[in-house]
């Protein structure tokens, strides 16, 4: 898997140079996510649904600070996918990064695509 490596930019905008590979695809499973550090000291959660869409969110917890979506549980809600976080259990949308329980907050998204014969 590959994210851009740098902050999240609209989807349309983010130039191919800046693709770099974070994770063997094969680490990836439904309903688990996985951690990933940029290049610039932030941080990545990686997920992939039962479909084996890919998803890529800021890892950082808006309510707490603290580095653990990827940790938290996945699920859907109104045909959406989200992560509810660990600590305080929020639900942040996967493909806009929206919280779904507070819609003022939301976290970084990132676009993510596979490289055939990386990983």
């Amino acid at each position: 898997m590959e994210t851009p490596s740098e902050q999240p930019e609209p989807r349309s905008e983010q130039p191919e140079s800046r693709w770099m590979p974070v994770c063997d695809p094969a680490a990836l499973v439904p309903g688990r996510g996985v951690a990933a550090l940029l290049p610039d000291g932030g941080q990545v959660a990686l997920f992939v649904d039962r479909a084996g869409r890919p998803y890529a969110i800021g890892n950082r917890d808006p309510f707490t600070g603290a580095y653990v979506l990827s940790r938290g549980l996945t699920g859907t809600a109104d045909g959406r996918p989200f992560v509810a976080s660990p600590l305080l259990k929020q639900r942040f949308d996967l493909e806009t990064g929206a919280c779904l329980d507070n819609p003022a907050v939301s976290v970084p998204v990132y676009r993510v695509r596979e490289v055939e014969g990386q990983g």
